[in-house]
């Protein structure tokens, strides 16, 4: 099960993280989201974890907590929609338009 985390301070590693979620079973994976430019925690992640009892567990027990003085939101990842774009093949489309010299 995937898990969504939202609230964490902007100084919370991905090894802290993944020990707090440790405590509830095994982590498979785990990521914060960082700003590209900066480099610099977003203050989300998603935490991937193998047993969904363990997971739900995690939820139950960490949503609305206070986390190193932040109060965090901990939920089940919801799937992305798709937005119908046409790029089903997942890879790029072509730009058809002819190159001009300026």
């Amino acid at each position: 099960m995937k898990i969504f985390i939202t609230g964490l301070p902007l100084e919370v590693g991905e090894d802290e993280l993944t020990a707090v979620f440790g405590d509830f079973g095994q982590v498979k994976s785990l990521r914060i989201i960082k700003d590209r430019e900066t480099g610099q925690s977003r203050g989300f992640g998603f935490v991937e974890m193998p047993v969904d009892e363990e997971a739900k567990e995690a939820i139950k027990r960490m949503n609305g907590g206070d986390y190193n003085g932040n109060r965090i939101k901990v939920a089940e990842a919801q799937e992305k929609p798709n937005t119908g774009s046409g790029n089903a093949g997942g890879g790029f489309r072509r730009n058809n338009r002819t190159e001009k010299s300026y």
